[in-house]
């Protein structure tokens, strides 16, 4: 299976894509598909990098991430022994080349910018997930039905961007397995040591060409990558934790609780502590 790109499995004729995810974990391969994917999540927690952004996913919460934008789910098992994710997949042209271009749709245009950067549902979402909940047993045509009615409630709801920077060019099978390889490493051993030529050496390349490579491509350092990577760990650790502050810090990789503290605030504006009370 290729990792980049990665193709979604569908049945002949069928324009509109209805899959069901259920498992231990996510698909934890860094990927990028032609279809536009619309994802509901009803179980599991953990980690979503998209673009430059290392982003939370957890239950109830609804995805849109757009035609081609590599991403990458880092499913948290300590929490949850499942993962379940509903989603459909579609693209501008799966009804026909001018289908979307109609002006009875001219608001689609609105979903298919947000899906360019990515983007998390706010508000709405009952109505969104009760859509997602009549999928699986809809024919072909009743999904279509629902696929806009959802539509029309994401149009409605407040969206915010998953992502701030996207890589505009498209990857190649190689450059994808390289930037797959960095994830897959970075996402396993964030809460241990990582230096510079570790990395570059799980690249394939100096360190000095990684590090223009990684820069080029998500518009921030490794090393600034790898510290957001280990504050949303953290994140999970207080919000779904009793531990204390020292051993959060400890096991999301900062080597003493001073750095972590000064870390975790300029990233998220608030103290560890604080962010435990708020959460």
């Amino acid at each position: 299976m290729k990792v980049l790109p990665f193709q979604i499995p569908k049945s002949k004729n069928v324009a509109l894509i209805y899959q069901e995810d259920i498992g231990e974990i996510f698909y934890d391969k860094l990927h990028q598909h032609e279809e536009i994917q619309l994802c509901a999540i009803v179980k599991g927690e953990g980690s979503l990098v998209i673009g430059d952004s290392i982003n939370e996913y957890k239950p109830g919460d609804i995805l849109i991430i757009g035609s081609n934008l590599p991403h990458v789910f880092k499913s948290d098992t300590s929490n949850c022994e499942a993962s379940f994710m509903k989603t459909l997949f579609f693209t501008k042209t799966s009804f026909g080349n001018d289908f979307f271009e109609l002006g009875d749709f001219a608001e689609m245009q609105k979903l298919f910018t947000i899906s360019e950067s990515g983007g998390i549902v706010t508000s709405n979402k009952e109505v969104v997930l009760q859509l997602f909940s009549t999928l699986k047993e809809a024919s072909n045509f009743d999904r279509f039905i629902i696929f806009l009615k959802i539509v029309s409630a994401l149009l409605k709801a407040e969206i915010n961007p998953l992502s701030k920077f996207i890589y505009q060019k498209k990857y190649s099978d190689n450059e994808g397995k390289r930037m797959s390889n960095i994830m897959e490493y970075t996402m396993n051993n964030f809460n241990k040591e990582i230096d510079l030529d570790t990395i570059a050496g799980v690249s394939n390349m100096t360190s000095n060409a990684f590090c223009r490579y990684f820069k080029q491509r998500t518009n921030k350092t490794y090393f600034q990558f790898l510290i957001e990577v280990r504050i949303e760990n953290a994140c999970r650790l207080l919000k779904n934790h009793d531990a204390l502050i020292a051993e959060v810090s400890e096991k999301s990789g900062f080597k003493n609780i001073s750095n972590f503290n000064r870390k975790f605030k300029d990233n998220k504006g608030v103290t560890p502590s604080k962010y435990r009370i708020q959460n």
